[in-house]
């Protein structure tokens, strides 16, 4: 399991390096304030599951899971326009690649808590 959760901490890592990538050297906005308050807003899903992974809950795969389907989303987004379409698809993957190894950390997770609350309920 905790290969698992160290390849869910590499997909979060690299979705946002490539966030701050993008903003900051291949599309920067005009000033450096609105750069460092969008960058903010762009990562803040990766953000906000970071602590439940680091402690182990049970939900954060599943909340993991619906923040790589944002990035997935603009991932396509990105991939659409014809400039950065490497860029999008690279997105893409790291989305995919968070959404499965969340899946799998998330069926793993609950076998070992329905394995303690079924011994626990005895």
């Amino acid at each position: 399991m905790q290969g698992f959760i160290f390849l869910s901490y590499l997909c979060i890592g690299s979705l946002f390096a490539m966030t701050g990538l993008r903003q900051f050297f291949i599309e920067p906005l005009a000033g450096d304030a609105t750069n460092a308050i969008w960058f903010l807003l762009q990562v803040a899903p990766l953000l906000a599951i970071l602590p439940g992974l680091m402690r182990g809950t049970r939900n954060a795969p599943m909340y993991a899971i619906i923040a790589a389907m944002l990035y997935f989303v603009h991932g396509v987004l990105v991939a659409a326009t014809d400039p950065l379409r490497w860029f999008g698809l690279v997105e893409i993957a790291f989305a995919l690649a968070l959404t499965w190894v969340s899946t799998v950390l998330l069926k793993r997770m609950r076998q070992l808590h329905g394995s303690e609350d079924e011994a626990a309920s005895r």
